[in-house]
């Protein structure tokens, strides 16, 4: 078998926000927030569903699947490859707006409906060593949580570094597929959950569309460009830093501590300055 990188934008929403196979989000969201008994989330409708790009290749601000269950609360599960400036006030307006957005003018409130938040990031955000984490808005003192309505969890995906024999629950295989998918050939065993095994079914690319196959593709060109142009920026912004630091008499291993340039490059910098 030939899995997908879960973390490419069109493997993501083709797996997740597929509407023919809702199982797997449903598996997915019962899992993470820990939902059980009467509390399980049994039927979802996905707001945005998984669609080819107009135009190949086409990439959306944001990479999201959004889902509302029969009680009307949504849920939005978002992957984020790389950290940006101002993620975290970006992750709660965007929550915000979103449950905001249910409401047409002159309705009342109180027909609000919870917004959940899933971020799955390939990056540490959070000071807490733990791979997933909830967030809710608590009264300091009490711990009260009377404000219910906005929740948000985040996976944090390289805090996560279990093998597939020390997997125990759900949540813990879940993760695993969605950070190791790429580097597998086959589906692991014992795998008990119908959303979960019908996820490692879609994630192999053997059985896409060629037009699937060819914009996942470009997505991971497309990605690759991002990252180069990043990489660029930063290194860019570490010459500055190299040439002020060289004209205020610094050394090289200083500058090199400072910059993370090597000596050969604070070197060819010297002699253009």
């Amino acid at each position: 078998m030939l899995f997908a990188d879960i973390k490419n934008d069109i493997a993501f929403r083709k797996i997740f926000g597929n509407e023919n196979k809702t199982e797997i989000l449903i598996s997915f969201l019962n899992s993470v927030l820990k939902l059980e008994g009467n509390k399980k989330i049994t039927w979802v409708a996905i707001l945005n569903p998984y669609q080819l790009p107009i135009v190949l290749g086409a990439k959306s601000t944001i990479l999201d699947v959004k889902a509302k269950d029969k009680t009307g609360k949504e849920y939005i599960v978002e992957m984020q490859v790389t950290e940006r400036i101002g993620f975290a006030k970006r992750v709660m307006y965007y929550s915000a707006k979103s449950y905001a957005a249910q409401l047409d003018a002159g309705n009342n409130y109180y027909k609000l409906k919870p917004t959940i938040f899933i971020g799955i990031l390939n990056f540490a955000f959070l000071e807490t060593k733990d791979y997933l984490s909830r967030h809710l808005i608590l009264d300091v003192e009490t711990k009260e949580h009377k404000l219910k309505d906005l929740e948000f969890n985040f996976i944090e995906l390289p805090k996560f570094d279990k093998t597939e024999e020390e997997l125990q629950n759900l949540v813990e295989k879940w993760v695993y597929f969605i950070k190791n998918a790429e580097s597998l050939t086959v589906i692991p065993p014992n795998l008990d959950d119908e959303g979960l095994a019908t996820a490692y079914k879609e994630a192999n690319r053997h059985g896409w569309t060629k037009e699937d196959l060819e914009a996942y593709q470009y997505a991971q060109l497309r990605e690759m460009d991002d990252v180069a142009r990043e990489m660029l920026v930063e290194e860019k912004k570490a010459k500055k830093i190299a040439t002020n630091a060289i004209q205020k008499g610094l050394d090289n291993k200083t500058i090199a501590e400072l910059t993370e340039l090597s000596i050969e490059q604070i070197e060819q910098l010297r002699n253009t300055t």
